[in-house]
């Protein structure tokens, strides 16, 4: 049987190039999508159409992974972050902006921005499958597609508003490519300090290199300058399984195992959440 073509994706179509001849436009097709030439891409059940080519990425959310994230990000302890990211988004946005989440997860920070911007449309780019359902459905203005975002993206050049990555890989290169000259790239990432009650208990959670600023910079400053900086710093409490699920959704949990932390190790009962959230212009 074939997959409708879901609104959110239809409303997205113009923005989508063939990954394969990098230059055509897809169009819908019995359940897929495909380019002038032939090339087709399946719009897989949950909603999300799936791009990606040639050899898989395999550093997305695997499905534990995508439902820690879940049931954490619904207890609102992250809001802040997302209210910051929205709020970015809105100062810089015309009325009918599109928005690509880059590294998108579940679309929980895609949909905050749409919610702000009443007449936006937003596509998430993913590898992880398990979130991409998730990010299908996470708004009825936001579209989701699989995708590498190390490589090259499926879209046409200068499409984009506003290019948002919150805690995602960055991709200089073609966060210029596909954003239009007065566009805004969103970066939110975290401090030193993000979650540090967690990892001070939690053997072999993954540090936050004192780096990493210095790093963004010298990758973002031939492309980009920060217009504004935003730092959200407070106390989030976390029960048990709040602290479970935070450090599941996170790299750490390819190095802490969910039956280690049951095996009734301390956990925090607050942990200090702690981000910079920067809004860019391109050069």
């Amino acid at each position: 049987m074939s997959v409708l073509l879901p609104p959110a994706l239809d409303l997205s179509l113009d923005l989508l190039r063939c990954p394969t001849c990098r230059t055509r436009r897809l169009h819908p097709d019995d359940g897929a999508l495909r380019c002038a030439v032939g090339h087709t891409f399946d719009i897989a059940r949950h909603g999300y159409a799936g791009l990606l080519t040639g050899t898989r990425a395999t550093s997305g959310d695997d499905a534990a992974m995508a439902r820690a994230r879940d049931r954490f990000l619904s207890t609102g302890s992250y809001a802040p972050i997302r209210e910051v990211g929205a709020r970015l988004a809105a100062d810089a946005a015309p009325e009918q902006a599109t928005v690509v989440d880059v590294g998108c997860g579940t679309g929980y920070y895609l949909a905050g921005v749409l919610d702000q911007l009443t007449d936006a449309r937003g596509l998430g780019l993913d590898t992880s499958v398990r979130a991409l359902r998730s990010a299908a459905r996470a708004h009825d203005r936001a579209a989701a597609v699989a995708w590498d975002v190390f490589r090259p993206f499926p879209l046409a050049d200068g499409t984009a508003d506003i290019v948002l990555d919150v805690f995602a890989p960055r991709n200089p290169t073609e966060f210029h490519r596909v954003l239009r000259p007065t566009g805004r790239l969103i970066v939110v990432r975290p401090t030193g300090r993000h979650l540090a009650e967690l990892r001070g208990q939690v053997p072999g959670m993954v540090t936050i290199d004192p780096a990493k600023e210095q790093r963004l910079h010298r990758a973002l400053n031939p492309f980009f300058e920060a217009a504004v900086t935003e730092r959200v710093e407070y106390s989030a409490p976390l029960t048990r399984l709040d602290a479970l699920d935070l450090v599941a959704m996170t790299p750490s949990a390819r190095h802490v195992s969910r039956a280690d932390l049951n095996d009734g190790g301390l956990l925090p009962d607050q942990v200090t959440v702690s981000v910079l959230a920067t809004a860019y212009r391109p050069r």
